[in-house]
């Protein structure tokens, strides 16, 4: 078992024998993260922020760091790793009431098991510096609603449809290095301030990459860019909705092939997960409810039943769906874009193909000719037959990646949707 020793306080002198890890949080050659010092005259609209909240944004960078600092290949499956960390809290029994909801959580999240042990800590200067400041700042705000923008299609459809219903909405971004993902959240940003006749103070975006990161898989990053969210939505003095739009295929996280269980699959809306999330989110006293409106909408029917499909088209090439929009740079691009072949790029080019016929997008292999992209053309031609050949029925196909309670026809009928948009792109296909 790895073990990690974080801080977040100056006079913090704890030590624990065979560390593997000490990492200060006030320290810039260990995390480079901006929430105190980017879009701070914003941070200072809402209320002071509750302890609960900052604890768990707090948890949340750490739980990243973790992720990306001790690699998978290392474990005897190569994969699963065992991570304990020491983490300074304000809310201390609050926390160590719901330790094991945490563990049971982060540990469904990123496929490892995960162990936390908790002990006090008091404000540090930058924390009570910014609350001084949100003290002094007499204009507040209280926004209708927020919503997480990731730069991706389908958070750039949710932004669109919850805008024609309601323009006093906070945004929510976060990115972690590399060109690929902070490119298209400011073109996103721009085009719908243009469109709606919005205010640049409604969108927060943040920076937060642990340094000299060795795990490329990063399944936690999720979480801690819901913290980002949530920490903003426990300065506001009612119930919040937290908006988070992803479609209802990707959501349920159904390996496709056997290699879609490794470093590509995400559980980050995942019905459990989410139902897990949000019990802690009570638990810890913070009114905010965790809200996918299109749990149960394909990618396709997304786009489709976009509330200003004429603003949606004109824009929808300027959203990045791919997994490693940066990976061009080795042949020599200067510019991210799509990959084209990876699953997210084509469930991507799939749905919108379903819905509007012609994709402006750029792809840099959209035909599968390079080595990888014909190997993972064969394995989701391969997915898509045993879907269609499967004798397993669907409600325990759904539950493979983590248990579903209720709803389940739903459930099932978002899936056989969801794939059959992908069988309609395939088969165009020889592979």
């Amino acid at each position: 078992m790895k073990e990690i020793v974080c801080k977040i306080h100056d006079v913090d002198e704890i030590n624990i024998d065979g560390a593997d890890f000490l990492v200060n949080m006030l320290s810039k050659e260990h995390y480079h993260y901006t929430f105190w010092n980017k879009n701070k005259r914003k941070l200072y609209q809402s209320e002071k922020f509750s302890n609960s909240a900052l604890d768990l944004l707090y948890i949340s960078l750490m739980v990243y760091y973790a992720d990306r600092k001790i690699s998978r290949k290392e474990e005897d499956d190569a994969w699963t790793r065992q991570i304990k960390m020491y983490i300074p809290v304000i809310e201390t029994e609050l926390w160590n009431e719901n330790k094991e909801l945490l563990e049971k959580m982060i540990s469904f999240l990123s496929g490892d098991i995960w162990k936390f042990e908790f002990r006090k800590r008091e404000l540090n200067q930058k924390e009570e510096k910014a609350f001084k400041g949100m003290d002094r700042q007499k204009k507040k705000h209280q926004p209708k609603a927020i919503c997480m923008l990731s730069g991706g299609l389908d958070s750039f459809i949710g932004a669109i449809d919850i805008l024609n219903q309601e323009k006093d909405v906070w945004f929510v971004g976060h990115y972690s290095g590399g060109k690929g993902v902070i490119k298209y959240q400011k073109n996103v940003i721009e085009n719908l301030i243009v469109e709606y006749n919005l205010y640049s103070d409604q969108f927060f975006n943040f920076f937060a990459s642990p340094l000299r990161g060795i795990e490329d898989t990063t399944r936690t990053r999720s979480f801690m860019f819901f913290a980002h969210a949530i920490i903003l939505g426990s300065g506001m003095d009612k119930d919040m909705t937290l908006y988070i739009p992803e479609n209802g295929l990707i959501s349920l996280n159904i390996p496709l092939t056997n290699t879609r269980m490794g470093s590509s699959s995400t559980r980050t809306t995942h019905p459990y997960y989410m139902k897990l999330f949000q019990q802690l989110l009570i638990n810890i006293g913070l009114k905010i409810k965790l809200y996918n409106p299109y749990q149960f909408k394909t990618k396709g029917q997304m786009i489709k039943e976009c509330k200003d499909p004429d603003f949606l088209y004109k824009n929808i090439s300027k959203t990045m769906s791919c997994s490693h929009p940066d990976i061009g740079r080795y042949s020599g691009e200067k510019d991210p874009n799509h990959c084209g072949n990876c699953l997210p790029c084509v469930i991507r080019r799939a749905a919108i193909e379903y819905a509007f016929k012609n994709d402006t997008s750029n792809y840099r292999d959209k035909d599968f000719n390079v080595k990888t992209a014909s190997e993972n053309l064969r394995s989701y031609k391969l997915g898509i037959s045993d879907y269609n050949e499967s004798k397993i029925d669907t409600a325990l196909t759904i539950q493979l990646a983590g248990p579903i309670t209720d709803k389940i026809e739903d459930y099932c009928n978002v899936y056989k949707q969801g794939m059959n948009e992908l069988k309609s792109l395939l088969d165009k296909y020889e592979g």
